[in-house]
């Protein structure tokens, strides 16, 4: 299974191809997609699929997962990232990739044990899982290799095959 991780965001989205056989880890890719600040949203929103449809063009994942929303903070960022996350959605449907969607809750259980695990205990359990010599620079990038880990570890057959009857019925 080649998963790719999508950690979504408006300023930085982060991505990670992963490669899951056997129970064992290959780290395929990394990396970020990133937008300035001082233009649109709409061409902020363009530049995000535009960068995910070029890694999924490129890498050709299996299943795509990405991090449901959680907000405490203001409605103007909230909904801004929730139209990001609408685009990273519609690039892996326009993309024919299934994809499944994962609660930060859900992620650190898989990957660290620990439902309530803080962002240190997420990266260093990542870094250890996946044997990466190196912590990615970003922060949004080690959060969707971990997604993809989550997956790796939650995401079944029986997954996928309510994915393809669910898309079945909308076509």
């Amino acid at each position: 299974m080649l998963i790719l991780g999508v950690d979504p965001g408006l300023a930085i989205v982060g991505w990670g191809v992963v490669e899951y056989v056997a129970n064992k880890f290959n780290t395929v890719a990394y990396g970020a997609i990133t937008t300035p600040a001082g233009i649109d949203v709409e061409m902020r929103i363009l530049q995000i699929y535009d960068g995910l449809d070029a890694i999924i063009k490129k890498y050709k994942p299996t299943d795509m997962c990405v991090e449901e929303l959680f907000f405490n903070t203001n409605q103007k960022t909230a909904i801004a990232v929730a139209e990001a996350r609408g685009a990273i959605l519609l690039c892996g449907m326009k993309n024919n990739v299934p994809m499944f969607e994962y609660t930060p809750l859900q992620v650190k259980q898989a990957v660290v044990g620990y439902g309530r695990a803080d962002k240190k205990q997420v990266i260093a359990m990542t870094n250890m899982i996946l044997e990466l010599k190196k912590t990615p620079k970003l922060d949004d990038t080690s959060d969707a290799l971990a997604i993809a880990i989550c997956h790796a570890h939650t995401g079944g057959s029986a997954m996928k095959d309510y994915y393809n009857e669910k898309k079945k019925k909308l076509l």
